[in-house]
């Protein structure tokens, strides 16, 4: 039998078995058998399972959700979780298994130099511009490690994403904590179908909607929101960002 922390995470005890049945999906085909899904003290997913095509099933995972990490590196591209959001930057959960209570945090100057070309402003303007909030999922790069905390920066990766969403000029819902299927079916109860142009997926339960060029994430919100009660909103909006920096500061971007 193998053992395994996943790169994902529920937001409450309800979603186990909506999890367990996403995996169950996505390992179809495979000999194995999935013994028991839990949450670790950090809340990631550990997951153990048994079969003939137990390795296969692990690799399978690793790819397409992701391993937490057995300990933090300098260098480590890693996926993690926002915790909160500071004056001095951002703190985040990082994908490791030791030690399980370790932070990482982005300095303040550090988003500053790669949001919004160095400009010194405060880590709200940063969040307004970018929506980050709480539980939000994003890949970092570790640049230093201490003993209960961990230094940090946006990673290439996660960079390229937010170019794509700007470029796109497209607004974005980021839903977190739900679903594609609750959020499909959000959509299709509030009468919103026809305003989007696709769901990406973050994260098992962590997803962006894109708008239709034209419609407003904000105003989708209340309307998709009280059918989705159970999820953080928040918006990526391109316009307040190309605004901001400008078309020149843009080529930075390229």
């Amino acid at each position: 039998m193998l053992t395994a922390t996943l790169l994902s995470r529920v937001y409450y005890s309800e979603q186990i078995e909506v999890v367990k049945n996403m995996l169950r999906s996505l390992l179809k085909g495979l000999n194995v058998e999935i013994h028991e899904l839990e949450t670790t003290k950090r809340g990631w997913l550990r997951i153990s399972f048994s079969g003939e095509d137990e390795n296969a099933a692990l690799s399978l995972l690793e790819r397409d959700i992701g391993l937490c990490a057995d300990k933090l590196d300098k260098f480590l591209t890693i996926k993690a979780y926002v915790t909160r959001l500071d004056r001095n930057g951002l703190v985040l959960n990082p994908g490791v298994v030791f030690p399980g209570d370790l932070e990482a945090v982005i300095p303040l100057q550090q988003l500053q130099a790669q949001l919004v070309d160095g400009r010194k402003v405060a880590i709200e303007k940063i969040r307004e511009l970018y929506g980050l909030c709480e539980n939000m999922p994003l890949t970092i790069k570790i640049i230093s490690v201490g003993e209960s905390q961990a230094g940090a920066m946006l990673a290439e990766r996660q960079l390229r994403i937010f170019r794509f969403w700007t470029k796109s000029l497209l607004d974005r819902v980021i839903v977190l904590g739900a679903s594609e299927s609750q959020i499909q079916r959000a959509l299709k109860n509030a009468g919103c179908q026809n305003d989007i142009v696709g769901i990406e997926a973050l994260g098992l339960l962590e997803y962006a909607i894109a708008c239709k060029f034209g419609t407003d994430a904000v105003g989708l919100i209340p309307k998709i929101g009280k059918h989705l009660s159970i999820a953080g909103l928040t918006v990526f909006n391109p316009r307040k960002i190309i605004e901001f920096l400008n078309y020149a500061t843009l080529k930075y971007w390229q």
